[in-house]
């Protein structure tokens, strides 16, 4: 199964494509599954004019907002049956302290419906997840969780826990690990280090592989396009043939 799980549209402030422009690359690509995932702050406030004020004030309208967007996607999802399968997903920064006021979702934000969140920040000092992944996973609520732009082996070190137990809970509570593959302009084609090492033909690559796959956890191809001209779907699809080959299970996959 190919599957893109990370992809930004015009409701990121950073993204600059519409949605359909985001599924028909995917399309083109040969993906079978393709999930928009705007970031949280970008869909709530709407505008960046209103998420730079730093009071409260807009956050009222905040979930509208947050169904607006599942909402259009959901009308796309249909558009494209048949042709694709496009998946209903926000991603989560968790960040709140010092400059990052308004990034976080708001303790009583509703994302139960979508069908997927991506967090991020999760070892982040000013993370409000406080590096407990399973907690916020719960907070959260929706079916299918996944933690992104994060080095796991890394977080779970820092935690003082064991790797094959971490991931083998990750896998009792559907949560996903993101091997983030962007290559593009807005990322200045910075490779993620801990999605290399965990390919790598190392000792220690090899090593991450066999305890994830132990685990029963799985693990997602996630591009993270912020532009259509940037996207490299062979890439992705690349890597989701070597998740395959090693025998490891992508989300949503039978």
């Amino acid at each position: 199964m190919l599957q893109d799980l990370h992809s930004h549209t015009f409701y990121s402030f950073c993204g600059g494509d519409e949605p359909e422009a985001v599924v028909d690359a995917a399309i083109a690509g040969g993906l079978d599954i393709i999930g928009i995932t705007d970031h949280n702050y970008g869909v709530g406030f709407g505008r960046n004019s209103l998420f730079h004020l730093v009071a409260e004030a807009g956050v009222g309208d905040y979930e509208r907002t947050l169904r607006r967007y599942y909402h259009h996607i959901n009308l796309i999802r249909e558009k494209y049956e048949g042709r694709i399968r496009v998946l209903r997903g926000i991603e989560l920064c968790t960040l709140h302290g010092g400059r990052h006021l308004n990034f976080h979702l708001p303790d009583d934000a509703d994302i139960s419906f979508f069908d997927y969140c991506l967090i991020e920040n999760l070892d982040h000092r000013y993370s409000v997840t406080g590096g407990d992944l399973f907690a916020y996973a719960r907070r959260c609520a929706t079916p299918v969780v996944g933690i992104a732009h994060t080095d796991l082996f890394a977080h779970i070190e820092h935690l003082g826990e064991d790797p094959l137990a971490y991931f083998s809970r990750m896998a009792e509570e559907n949560i996903f690990w993101e091997m983030n593959v962007s290559y593009d302009s807005v990322h200045n084609y910075r490779e993620h280090e801990y999605m290399l090492r965990f390919f790598s033909d190392t000792p220690e690559g090899e090593a991450q592989r066999e305890i994830v796959r132990r685990s029963g956890a799985r693990v997602s191809v996630g591009f993270d396009g912020h532009r259509v001209y940037d996207y490299l779907a062979d890439r992705v699809c690349d890597f989701c043939r070597r998740l395959t080959a090693e025998g490891i299970k992508m989300p949503f996959e039978e």
